[in-house]
């Protein structure tokens, strides 16, 4: 199975980047997992969020491949909890399936990602930076991998 984060953001704090490469190292090999970093748009005079947006759209669109399922990740979508998300993980696994999961910039994502998505879910109905919102994606991918193999680190 492949697993593709699309995420808006480069540069993040080194705290970022640290908790993410630590949960990514502990997902196993038969997780193809790979993360995609696009730039944000930069703020112009005259530019709305909407147009912002928009324009991230389209490059997040370039980096989804036509056979992948899309996840995108909005505060306004269905709440997911840990034993739902490893349901899901295990039939991507079993199915071999290609995933593609999005996570938007500062003002989120399009309405043409969001509407063309196969699954909009929510983290949290509190509104994330889209590093933390990285780190505990990765986290509860690694939980929901945890919870599949019953090993010790998700507790009931």
């Amino acid at each position: 199975m492949e697993l593709n984060l699309i995420a808006i953001g480069k540069q993040m704090p080194k705290w970022v980047d640290l908790a993410f490469a630590e949960y990514s190292k502990r997902l196993p090999k038969n997780i193809n997992f790979r993360l995609n970093e696009i730039p944000p748009e930069k703020r112009r005079k005259n530019v709305s969020a909407k147009q912002l947006k928009e324009s991230e759209g389209g490059k997040i669109k370039m980096l989804i491949p036509q056979t992948n399922i899309v996840i995108a990740l909005d505060e306004k979508g269905k709440l997911i909890d840990s034993i739902y998300l490893a349901n899901q993980l295990q039939t991507w696994i079993d199915e071999q399936l290609h995933i593609s999961i999005i996570i938007g910039g500062a003002d989120g994502l399009s309405d043409s990602i969001k509407n063309n998505a196969d699954k909009v879910w929510s983290l949290s109905t509190m509104t994330l930076p889209h590093g933390l919102a990285r780190v505990v994606l990765i986290e509860q991918l690694y939980r929901a991998w945890s919870i599949i193999n019953k090993h010790p680190y998700h507790r009931e």
